[in-house]
This record gives C-alpha cells, sequence and structure tokens, in this order.
C-alpha cells in the first residue's frame, strides 16, 4: 500500500463525526485543565480512532463505500502495522502523559475495538451487542474519560458530582450513548450488502432499511429529552436549535427512502453525518464558552 492508501485507511475526517461527544464532555466540566483536555483530544482523534478505522478496514477489506470513503484502496498488512503503530503512540500518551487510569480504560477500548474488528471474535456479527457496544465505549465511555480526567477527578468524585442545576453529572454519559445509539444504525444503512458479503449481522439490517429511520429518530428524541434534563436551560435551547436542521433533513431524506430505497445511500448517508457533526460540534464547542 502506498502512504496515500494508508492514510485514506486511517479516515481523519471520521473522527470529526465523533467529536461532539469530546466538546460536550468538556463543556460540562466545573475545573477543566486545557492541557489534560488537548493530551485526551490528541489521544483519541489523532491516534486511537485513526487506528480502529485503519483495523477495522483491514479485516473488513470493503471494496464499496464505507464511512468517510467512497472508493477504499485495496488492503494489506502494512495497514494492519499503522493501526498497531497509532494504537501504540496513543496508549503511550494515554499512560505517560494522562494517568494510568485513563490509559487502562483507553487500552479496554483499544481492545474492545479490535474484537469489534477481528475475524476471530467479530463482534461486529451480532447486531444488537454491537450497536450496544459502541453506544457504551464510543459514547459514554469516551464522554466519562474526557469529563473525569480532563480536570483530574477521580471515579468516586465523577459518581457524587453534579452539575450546576444540581443533576447528576453520569447523566452526560447517557446523553452520548444515545446520540451514538441513534447515529450508528444510520452508519450501516447502505452497507447491507457488503456486511451481507461478509456475514455480518448489523443493526440496520436487522431493522430494515425503514426501521432503521424510526430508530433513529426515536433514539434522537431520547437523547433530548435526558438533555432536558441535565443540561442547564440555555444549552438545551441551543442543543434543540441546533438540531432543529438535523432533523429536517432527516425527514426530508426518510421521506425519499419511503419512495424509493435507492437512497438509502452512501451520499445522503455523508450529507447527514456531515450536516449532523458540524451542527453538533458548533453547538458542543459553542457550550465550552457559555
Amino acid at each position: 500500500m502506498t502512504p496515500k492508501d494508508l492514510f485514506l485507511h486511517l479516515r481523519f475526517p471520521f473522527s470529526f463525526f465523533l467529536m461532539p461527544i469530546f466538546w460536550l464532555a468538556v463543556s460540562q466540566q466545573s475545573h477543566g485543565i486545557w492541557v489534560q483536555n488537548f493530551t485526551i483530544f490528541i489521544v483519541l482523534h489523532i491516534f486511537i480512532y485513526p487506528a480502529s478505522n485503519a483495523y477495522n478496514s483491514y479485516f473488513d477489506k470493503d471494496e464499496d463505500s464505507i464511512g468517510g470513503l467512497k472508493n477504499p484502496p485495496k488492503v494489506d498488512r502494512a495497514l494492519w502495522k499503522t493501526a498497531n503503530y497509532f494504537d501504540v503512540t496513543g496508549l503511550l500518551l494515554s499512560f505517560f502523559f494522562v494517568n494510568s487510569t485513563f490509559g487502562i480504560l483507553a487500552l479496554l477500548y483499544v481492545t474492545v475495538s479490535r474484537m469489534y474488528s477481528w475475524t476471530g471474535i467479530r463482534l461486529k456479527k451480532y447486531a444488537i451487542l454491537s450497536w450496544f457496544i459502541v453506544g457504551i465505549f464510543q459514547g459514554a465511555l469516551v464522554y466519562f474519560m474526557v469529563f473525569t480526567f480532563g480536570q483530574n477527578l477521580s471515579l468516586p468524585a465523577f459518581l457524587g458530582s453534579y452539575n450546576s442545576i444540581n443533576q447528576k453529572d453520569i447523566l452526560g454519559c447517557l446523553i452520548a450513548a444515545l446520540i451514538l445509539w441513534a447515529i450508528y444504525p444510520i452508519t450501516q444503512v447502505y452497507q447491507h450488502k457488503s456486511d451481507r458479503k461478509n456475514g455480518d449481522k448489523t443493526m440496520s439490517m436487522l431493522l430494515g432499511i425503514k426501521g432503521t429511520f424510526v430508530f433513529c429518530i426515536i433514539f434522537f428524541t431520547a437523547s433530548l429529552f435526558v438533555s432536558y434534563v441535565y443540561l442547564p436551560q440555555h444549552q438545551f435551547f441551543r442543543f434543540l436549535i441546533f438540531s432543529g436542521p438535523v432533523s429536517g433533513f432527516m425527514g426530508y431524506w426518510f421521506f425519499k427512502v419511503l419512495k424509493d430505497e435507492k437512497f438509502a445511500d452512501f451520499k445522503h448517508t455523508m450529507q447527514m453525518n456531515i450536516l449532523s457533526s458540524i451542527l453538533l460540534n458548533i453547538c458542543f464547542f459553542s457550550f465550552c464558552i457559555y
């Protein structure tokens, strides 16, 4: 593989799709330490997430479009080595520049991520289990790691912490999980053919194309409800406003799919991912300011 091919399979832009969870967690910190948060950002978005993408690409060997990459180059063992280098670098930074507990949790994330893709276990084959794991690890666990270690809290301190409106901070983990549980099946809606070829059973395949849209709407609505309980009022209404265009596009796209399922394609999926990522990143980053 060429350096360009390796770079493409790391899918750095895909890290942008996961970035709203980081900003949401930072925005809810009461005593955030910018150096800690910056280091955690580098660990997750520059090393661990891209490594996970590359590792997944190596075992999937997709020839059709995958998340963030319309025409994936053919893969070989160089991609597996690259994923290892990135994971090891991210873990070393975790242990030596954040702390050992964060490093252990990062190692847990990497392990589960590899179990998700590795053919020997391949959690990806199990629709409900893989969906649940994505919400817990990419959503709740990442929120917990950023929120807690970005301000040097301990686990007991996190479990006993409350925000400015006297709501338990653990609700932030639930919001993060619900957002991922809503979005994840939509990212699979155009991949039924390639997933079936790989012997995988995804949540979107289980739900069906139309069912995937209904499922996404239900769980994103649930995230708004928990946000109403947890977030200060001005932040909740801002979240509601920024979610408006996302909901509008989802409705427009769902209407097209109801008429013809061919519109459940890579193009519309990426449009949805880009729109929601841009708006949620802006929204949650603005929480960090006010």
